[in-house]
């Protein structure tokens, strides 16, 4: 009989006392069973019953934890089921899981505003290589590192299972299902356990605007499926026209449309943040699933579409997390500087809580890599400064490395500054000044994998593009100066409150000498007010004017020119800046700082 009672809305296959629920949606099927083989035994096939509106399901006792399954549709074609959250491989079958694991710790996730980001790959992030279904596991090894480092949450790069033992991940075959060459689900539950023990948030990426292309379990599922310019298409969970392309395939985009596939992805949505205990979640290119709308007259890459079925079930997502878990975060790489993403769902937006800064990567890498000083244009910079969506600062992600950024014939920002000597002066100096800036600018600052010890090496899913871990010894220093950052911008000390707040005030930009100047607050007041200078020419300064908030003295914090962060810095001294009427630059006080070539002063006050 149908077995809806036991687990009502429940896909997949769920384990009770004795046995196992099994339901799947196949509403083109005229008939479904489950097939069910434990090790070294002759399978067993069960029937489902159909429920109506194309659901089918079944108890099924003696089912068990790991033995092997898959459904047969009709004339008896295996499907993986597509809610499995183990599977023996992307060509394979179903595992059927245990979900009683047992959790060690538990974390509230830091606040947004106090997020520092930390982007990395289960496969080339581990300091060993492990073997292949280690890989979360060697990840978990190295998270102390990252506390020590300061980070205190991860974006592990997409973890459901794809085809092959490597990819990026970006191409998922069983979205339910952790990747098997990764450690399976346990691994990630352990990877997340020792996270939250270490007080590190993860988040992870998950990918809606594309499945596959390759090894779908969900590819014409029930069997039906219809042409589209004499091509077969993929059946009942994928559009059957012009709306099934995406930049990663010609047949794949989900069908947003109908409400059983909207339903599958808010579930896989929500089965990460409450069956494994993610914090949050960063939706892969979310223009591709809110630009498909109308007819085939309309065009496919509109950026400025901000309806039809993709866009609700962007807003669904967003206001089920809200309602449940609202401290939990989303963010969107939707890479437009669109305001509606991150705007409420109340108020017509998307409802994420954050989004990718398109202009902010992209406007401040170009400003580092600049061979020219007389090129960079402070103007820009200050207006990647103040930019925020919907009056929030935190609405937004900052960051000028990312696996997109450093991947495809792009390079790392080291190398890109000065090829082929990402280790040299140059290189070293206007990374590091555009790595300050990520950390005192308004929004949640990120970094990509090895950043932080100035790797140069592409980013890549093989062995080839592992991060080379002998830089941690040999740019210790750098490793140190984004250690600081990281304490100053998490307030560490305590001396540095205004770079988690919401207020910033551009009050001084020289645009011909190229230096820039700005003030960063919560509340306000000593120990919470911060000044923040950037130079971005190759020259020092023994003594600059500019304007203070406050009178007094303004100390030093941050010295991007200090030698112990290299030894080729010039250690140009930056001193303490006594700061007295009459104002300057709009402010009611005035003070002298030193400031090296290509480098960031932070200052606060103590009292």
């Amino acid at each position: 009989m149908p077995a809806s009672a036991r687990f009502p809305n429940v896909t997949g296959a769920s384990v009770y006392d004795g046995g196992a629920t099994f339901r799947v949606w196949a509403p083109n099927a005229v008939k479904v069973a489950v097939s069910i083989q434990a090790d070294g035994a002759a399978a067993v096939t069960s029937p489902l019953f159909s429920e109506g509106d194309g659901y089918w399901s079944a108890d099924v006792p003696g089912a068990l934890p790991r033995q092997q399954y898959q459904f047969l549709m009709g004339d008896g074609a295996p499907k993986i089921d597509p809610c499995a959250l183990a599977v023996t491989n992307s060509a394979g079958v179903g595992l059927i899981y245990d979900p009683n694991f047992v959790w060690k710790t538990g974390l509230q996730a830091p606040p947004w505003n106090e997020l520092v980001v930390y982007e990395l790959h289960a496969r080339t992030f581990p300091d060993n290589p492990p073997d292949p279904a280690d890989m979360l596991d060697a990840v978990a090894a190295d998270l102390p590192y990252l506390r020590d480092l300061g980070i205190n949450a991860i974006e592990l790069m997409p973890a459901a299972e794809f085809p092959g033992d490597v990819s990026w991940g970006y191409n998922p075959s069983d979205v339910f299902a952790v990747e098997s060459s990764y450690g399976g689900p346990d691994a990630l539950k352990r990877l997340v356990d020792a996270a939250h023990g270490l007080g590190i948030a993860v988040i992870l990426d998950v990918v809606y605007n594309h499945f596959g292309p390759n090894d779908l379990s969900v590819w014409q599922f029930d069997g039906w499926f219809q042409k589209w310019n004499g091509d077969d298409m993929g059946g009942v969970y994928f559009y059957q026209d012009w709306r099934a392309n995406t930049p990663w395939g010609t047949k794949n985009r989900p069908d947003y449309g109908r409400p059983e596939v909207r339903k599958f992805i808010r579930d896989n949505a929500l089965m990460w943040l409450n069956e494994f205990r993610i914090d949050g979640l960063r939706f892969d290119s979310t223009i591709y699933v809110r630009n498909v709308y109308g007819h085939a007259g309309n065009a496919i890459d509109d950026p400025n579409n901000l309806g039809g079925w993709g866009w609700d079930l962007l807003k669904w997502v967003n206001d089920e997390v809200r309602a449940s878990q609202p401290w939990k975060i989303t963010i969107a790489e939707d890479m437009q500087d669109e305001p509606a993403i991150t705007r409420p769902t109340s108020q017509g937006g998307a409802g994420f809580g954050s989004q990718w800064g398109s202009g902010f990567v992209h406007s401040i890498r170009d400003v580092c890599i600049q061979p020219d000083d007389s090129s960079r244009d402070l103007n820009r910079v200050r207006d990647l400064i103040y930019q925020r969506y919907n009056g929030d600062a935190f609405g937004r992600v900052v960051y000028t490395e990312s696996h997109d950024e450093v991947a495809n014939g792009n390079r790392r920002l080291p190398d890109a500054i000065y090829p082929g000597e990402a280790d040299g002066w140059y290189a070293k100096k206007r990374s590091t000044l555009g790595a300050a800036l990520v950390f005192t600018a308004p929004g949640i600052p990120m970094i990509c994998q090895g950043q932080e010890v100035l790797e140069s090496n592409p980013f890549g899913d093989s062995n080839a593009s592992r991060i080379d871990w002998t830089k941690l010894t040999r740019f210790a220093g750098i490793h140190q100066l984004y250690t600081d950052l990281i304490h100053l911008r998490r307030n560490w000390f305590d001396n540095t409150r205004g770079l988690r707040g919401q207020n910033v005030n551009v009050f001084h930009v020289n645009n011909a000498d190229k230096l820039i100047a700005f003030h960063r607050w919560d509340n306000g007041g000593p120990r919470d007010d911060v000044v923040v200078v950037l130079n971005f020419a190759n020259r020092s300064y023994a003594s600059y004017t500019i304007g203070f908030p406050r009178g007094g003295l303004w100390k030093v914090r941050f010295n991007g020119d200090w030698n112990g962060y290299s030894a080729d810095y010039g250690n140009f001294f930056a001193y303490d800046a006594a700061a007295e009427g009459p104002g300057a630059d709009g402010l009611p006080c005035r003070g002298n700082v030193g400031v090296g070539p290509y480098t960031a002063l932070i200052l606060s006050q103590d009292e």
